[in-house]
């Protein structure tokens, strides 16, 4: 079994477990209160059927009607509409973002269909926008960070302009200097408590909701789960209605965004600590000479020579294709394991000032993260190579 095997066995078993384990954490928390909820409801349902001499099945009868109706959007307090223009694009809204509250869906089998066509273009055009987003947080963070490390040298005595002299070429102090990913997943942490502090502090007051249901109402809405039970702005008054409408759509847009970009930070680590699990296994792991492997957590690159066959990106083999040879699907999804070494590429890169670039010309793409940037370059140096 090679090290991609393994690492994908290894994931999925740990997945497993971590099902297993929140599922009985949760089955012991919940379970309780369930029972407790249902005998109350029974409770509730025999002393109205005994005071009002009322026939039980027709009230179950009534009840499941009801429930059909607050499918609908029906609901015994008064709620604002929800298929007028602002109600439709508050729900459009969750839909392109793949938050899916669900107090809100299509009836009419012509708008299930339109879902269907919408949600494929929508939600991946919303993928691509929290890729990029990642992209300029990324280039943000390695250029604070940069500066950071040259005031801390200043500081320390260290005169930039001097070492850069006295060095040639490429060469400068911040030679041997890598921003690391765990300041990234810090800052993008600090981040997302602060949004998600901020808008409970919203929430709380405008929902009448308590502090601790508003912080998990901003997990649940900024990680895109969406279950949906509780939904903010739904009321159909407001103290200065229109202001918090903004607001909230602005604190789920950056939340959302926010999160998004934690995720994958920490997708990172979690590969890391794979590696290291892997790495520990009685295999060999070996860097091919002319080849180059990007390693994880201090988002280092290390590389013996280049050849015309490619490179190992991640321990994965991205071989270069002749002049004119089509991009395979194959190479298009293995390209995505690749990502993650290419995101600490990036951030290493773009501290140092920039990826130093083997092309003539660059698409808007290039030098990106993710499957469809790898893609993209793939492409380019196909045609480079013609």
């Amino acid at each position: 079994m090679n090290e991609d095997n393994a690492r994908f066995c290894l994931l999925a078993g740990l997945i497993l477990l971590y099902l297993l384990c929140g599922a009985a954490i949760f089955s012991a928390l919940e379970h309780p209160f369930e029972l407790h909820a249902r005998r109350l409801w029974k409770q509730q349902l025999d002393n109205f059927t005994q005071r009002y001499r009322v026939n039980l099945g027709a009230l179950h009868t009534l009840l499941r009607q009801y429930e059909e109706a607050n499918g609908a959007g029906i609901r015994v307090d008064t709620l604002r509409p929800r298929w007028d223009f602002s109600g439709a694009f508050y729900f459009v809204g969750t839909v392109v973002s793949t938050i899916g509250f669900g107090m809100t869906t299509p009836a009419t089998i012509a708008g299930k269909i339109f879902l269907i066509f919408y949600g494929l273009i929508g939600c991946a055009a919303t993928i691509l926008f929290f890729n990029l987003f990642l992209e300029r947080i990324i280039t943000m963070l390695a250029y604070i960070m940069r500066w950071c490390h040259e005031r801390r040298l200043r500081c320390a005595g260290v005169g930039v302009e001097a070492s850069r002299e006295e060095t040639s070429g490429e060469e400068d102090s911040l030679e041997g200097w890598k921003p690391s990913v765990y300041y990234v997943m810090l800052i993008l942490g600090v981040a997302s408590i602060v949004i998600a502090c901020s808008a409970s502090t919203l929430y709380s007051s405008m929902e009448n909701w308590s502090y601790v249901d508003s912080l998990y109402f901003c997990f649940v809405a900024f990680s895109t789960i969406g279950f949906g039970d509780l939904v903010s702005s739904q009321r159909q008054q407001y103290e200065s209605q229109e202001a918090y409408r903004l607001g909230n759509c602005l604190f789920i847009l950056m939340g959302v965004c926010c999160i998004y970009s934690l995720f994958n930070v920490i997708s990172i680590i979690i590969k890391q600590t794979l590696n290291w699990i892997v790495g520990k296994l009685p295999m060999s792991s070996h860097c091919p000479p002319g080849r180059h492997r990007y390693t994880e957590g201090s988002v280092e690159t290390v590389c013996d020579s280049e050849t015309e066959a490619g490179a190992v990106n991640d321990g994965v083999y991205v071989g270069r294709r002749l002049s004119g040879e089509m991009i395979s699907v194959n190479e298009f999804m293995v390209s995505n394991k690749v990502s993650l070494a290419l995101l600490q590429k990036q951030l290493s890169e773009t501290a140092h000032q920039g990826p130093r670039q083997s092309y003539g010309h660059q698409n808007g793409f290039s030098g990106g993260v993710g499957a469809l940037a790898i893609m993209n370059n793939r492409l380019q140096e196909t045609s480079v190579d013609r």
